[in-house]
């Protein structure tokens, strides 16, 4: 038996795109190995997201950003303040809430702040850090503000024993309360954005390259000429007739 010939009944492994037309199928297959696509998708098998998760730089760049916002808390926390007096510690929750509400004006509207800021970024950096994006927006919720009231708590109860700080409960309130609201106000829309701009990114036709022919193995294909395929998406055989040969004209 001749070389390339197939008994009847064997099937090649391009004869579902072209029909049972060899050298079509050989062109096929050359084409889906240079170009990583088809022509059903037109999609490059490289270029398509590997799953639903947040690209590696955006993952690495958040990780580094919460582990310096954390460095920087504890820092600020563990730094010894020479003062001449402070208040008594406030063990009663909301009393420095409603003091701040009382005082009105800038030193209350300040005094709120420095309660609700610290831990605002970790209420946006630490869902980014883990990189999920098809997740439902309470148990991302629920997860970040438990961890940020963990935080809250173990930085309150390191800060108490540092000279120049005080206890506060309060502060761990507001701590939580404001790594809720930024997650609550940024992370769905961001989500939202990174998936809009991966859908966009997966419909992205690849531009053709040069495609090189094999060289010539006895069934009449020429060696060393080099074809293209046309600009724009890849070559469709859908016009081959069902016993895989042209229509003749």
């Amino acid at each position: 038996m001749r070389d390339g010939a197939r008994w009847p009944g064997d099937r090649h492994p391009g004869d579902a795109v072209t029909g049972g037309n060899r050298p079509e199928a050989d062109r096929v297959l050359r084409y889906v190995h240079r170009h990583g696509t088809t022509a059903r998708t037109g999609v490059p098998t490289g270029d398509r997201p590997a799953g639903p998760g947040a690209s590696r730089p955006l993952r690495t760049t958040a990780r580094v950003l919460l582990a310096l916002h954390l460095l920087l808390l504890g820092w600020l926390t563990l730094r010894p303040l020479s003062v001449s007096w402070t208040y008594p510690a406030n063990l009663t929750p909301l009393a420095s809430v409603e003091q701040a509400l009382a005082t009105r004006g800038l030193a209350g509207a300040v005094q709120l702040a420095s309660g609700l800021l610290p831990l605002a970024p970790v209420g946006v950096l630490l869902p980014l850090a883990g990189g999920r994006l098809r997740v439902s927006w309470f148990p991302s919720l629920l997860r970040t503000t438990g961890t940020a009231a963990l935080l809250a708590t173990g930085l309150e109860i390191l800060g108490g024993s540092v000279p120049g700080h005080v206890l506060n409960v309060d502060d761990i309130l507001l701590g939580t309360l404001g790594a809720a609201l930024a997650h609550l106000a940024l992370v769905p829309a961001v989500r939202a954005a990174l998936l809009h701009r991966r859908g966009r990114a997966a419909h992205v036709p690849a531009a053709p390259v040069p495609v090189a022919d094999a060289p010539a193995d006895g069934r009449g294909r020429s060696r060393g000429r080099r074809s293209a395929l046309p600009a724009g998406p890849a070559p469709s055989f859908t016009g081959l007739s069902p016993s895989g040969t042209s229509p003749r004209r």
